[in-house]
């Protein structure tokens, strides 16, 4: 049996507000012609599908359109779990449709697939059609993919032209909340590390058992699993800190592959007796992305054999490019007339004499509209020095100042250094409002602040607050 691995699509998401849509057509695309020519029996896709809970409409279009080829009508199994990015429900509400074509969606670990999709199979005795002999019943049934057996977070697949089944561990983000679970009613960070570890650990031991010695047996999850490499700014953290990091020993060692999603770099998951990784995400999202080559992982598995994994580069999309130009302006236009990076998302540090000029700016933005960022870099004096004079600054000067760093030299007009001002004046004065406050408000704003701060540990900070606010706050 022959599967592909991909994950982290994110439809949707931007880069400094310019869309990737087009980038992400073409990911489509090469994704599904790599499916053809590798001749791929199985797709796995593991989490963050969208960007945000609340996906426009073009980009849920692009994931309808996107897992109907990938199934090529029930010919190909496609496996779809929720990653953290994803509202699990909204990604499933199409799962009764999906299920018809082989296509499998999961959005919470307590899911289960549908067996049999939306008919019986001859071996469950019920007819596929009413017409027909028995002869075309059984070779419509072997033509289509078909889930045989099934519970929450697993499925047995049977896919057209293998001669032997898969059991595949598909596990999708498993929160405190998407569990709907109080793992521990400590607040203390490392006790909830490990009890999220060992409780992972645990759902994965539990799953494994569903594995047979004539199956292909594979896993697939999206969660963050320690030791993982991180891209800056790219990843939405699962969790503050480290309380929803996974130990690698809580991984399924029975598994002939492990296909995780989250990280967007590309990279094996080490420690494990089994091949495991993360295969990245679909596009560069984040100039910490910058270099990074972008891939999906194709696995051979016979069941009882080890599996043969190799990285298939992807051409797709605009790589992310910084640009340190030293020469000023004269060599910024330089590199732009000789076509350096022409078909590349740019962060330009620009070295200069003299303070950008909204002209310069302009005119390097119109020669090159990749250019996202523009980072003019000054001879600077002493930082001590910067700082002590900024502190007999007054607020508007401060606000002039980082106005024109930001743009390149500009200068804020007298209304918007007004608005700035009001605004700040209306700051203080709520700060005042908030402080004549009662203690009691205080409280339980500070409650609703920390609830909001480590989100999916709603339920343990509830029960705290019930059984002793004053110790929760303390």
């Amino acid at each position: 049996m022959r599967i592909l691995h991909t994950s982290d699509w994110h439809l949707g998401k931007t880069l400094e507000g310019r869309s990737r849509l087009p980038e992400q057509e073409a990911f489509i695309a090469e994704l599904c012609q790599i499916v053809r020519d590798e001749q791929v029996d199985l797709v796995l896709v593991a989490g963050d599908i969208f960007d945000t809970a609340n996906p426009p409409a073009a980009a849920e279009q692009l994931f309808y359109e996107a897992v109907d080829r990938l199934a090529e009508g029930g010919g190909r199994g496609v496996v779809v779990i929720a990653g953290n990015h994803d509202n699990p429900e909204r990604l499933c509400a199409s799962g009764p449709l999906a299920n018809r074509h082989g296509i499998t969606l999961l959005g919470v670990p307590a899911d289960s697939p549908v067996i049999g999709a939306d008919m019986k199979f001859p071996e469950s005795g019920t007819q596929l059609r009413e017409s027909g002999t028995g002869e075309d019943t059984q070779s419509e049934a072997n033509s289509k993919v078909s889930i045989v057996a099934g519970g929450p977070s697993w499925l047995e697949l049977r896919v057209p032209g293998c001669d032997h089944n898969a059991v595949i561990i598909a596990l999708p983000y498993p929160s405190e909340a998407r569990l709907k679970e109080l793992l521990v009613e400590s607040l203390d960070e490392e006790a909830l590390q490990q009890a999220y570890s060992a409780r992972v650990g645990r759902i994965f031991a539990q799953l494994a058992a569903n594995y047979r010695p004539d199956t292909v047996n594979l896993a697939m999850s999206h969660l963050f699993v320690l030791g993982g490499v991180e891209s800056e700014g790219s990843e939405r953290p699962i969790n503050l800190g480290g309380a929803c990091t996974v130990d690698p020993a809580m991984l399924p060692g029975e598994a002939q592959y492990i296909a995780l999603g989250h990280l967007h770099r590309p990279q094996k998951v080490g420690g494990l007796p089994v091949p495991a990784r993360y295969s990245g995400s679909a596009l560069a999202y984040s100039f910490s992305e910058a270099g990074q080559a972008k891939s999906v992982v194709l696995v051979d598995a016979l069941p009882g054999q080890p599996a043969a994994v190799r990285e298939i580069i992807l051409s797709c999309g605009y790589p992310l490019v910084k640009w340190q130009v030293k020469g000023g302006m004269e060599e910024a236009l330089r590199w732009i007339e000789e076509g350096r990076d022409e078909q590349a998302w740019i962060d330009l540090e620009l070295h200069l004499a003299q303070p950008l000029s909204n002209e310069e700016n302009q005119r390097l933005r119109s020669l090159r509209p990749q250019i996202l960022n523009i980072r003019p870099v000054l001879p600077g004096m002493d930082e001590e020095l910067v700082r002590e004079q900024r502190s007999h600054l007054s607020i508007a000067e401060l606000f002039r100042r980082f106005f024109a760093k930001q743009t390149g030299g500009g200068e804020p007009d007298a209304e918007l250094v007004k608005l700035f001002l009001e605004l700040v004046n209306m700051e203080e004065t709520m700060e005042e409002i908030e402080a004549r406050s009662d203690s009691g408000v205080r409280e339980e704003n500070e409650v609703q602040g920390e609830n909001e701060v480590h989100g999916e540990n709603e339920i343990r900070k509830e029960n705290e607050v019930r059984e002793n606010p004053k110790g929760v706050l303390a």
